[in-house]
């Protein structure tokens, strides 16, 4: 029978086979997210220029673009993911949004939509004033 010490040990190897798998499968999601982003990109840009013209929505959607592998860069760099990304991610496929259906979205629809933006902005603030003012431990 294995002792307390064998048993830790067994525990350590196993803790570390799930980590490096779940590294690895963070890693391959990671890379299939800037793939596929990649792949819209392109195929945006392509049909722009087979439209012929650029309008406000076409540059909000490549700017969309252009955050998530922003965000996903941090990661790969850093290893962390910055809330404020994907939120600043939301902000502007709401505002896109607005802008394509203006025409169509009723006053109450429109105030919903700007309060969520409002909503998110604040977020993003309380969250740079939560780590200026309540740095917390990096372990």
């Amino acid at each position: 029978m294995a002792g307390p010490r064998e048993m830790n040990q067994a525990n350590e190897k196993l803790n570390q086979t799930v980590m490096r798998a779940l590294s690895f499968t963070e890693w391959l999601g990671l890379l299939l997210i800037i793939i596929a982003t990649a792949v819209a990109f392109s195929q945006h840009v392509g049909t722009m220029f087979q439209a012929g013209t650029v309008f406000l929505p076409d540059i909000l959607l490549m700017f969309i673009f252009l955050e998530i592998l922003t965000m996903a860069g941090l990661y790969f760099r850093s290893g962390k993911l910055p809330i404020r990304y994907p939120l600043y991610i939301a902000m502007v496929a709401i505002a896109r949004h607005i802008i394509i259906d203006m025409k169509t979205l009723d006053a109450w629809t429109m105030l919903s939509l700007a309060t969520s933006i409002l909503v998110l902005a604040l977020s993003v603030i309380a969250i740079r004033w939560g780590h200026i003012k309540l740095p917390y431990d990096e372990r």
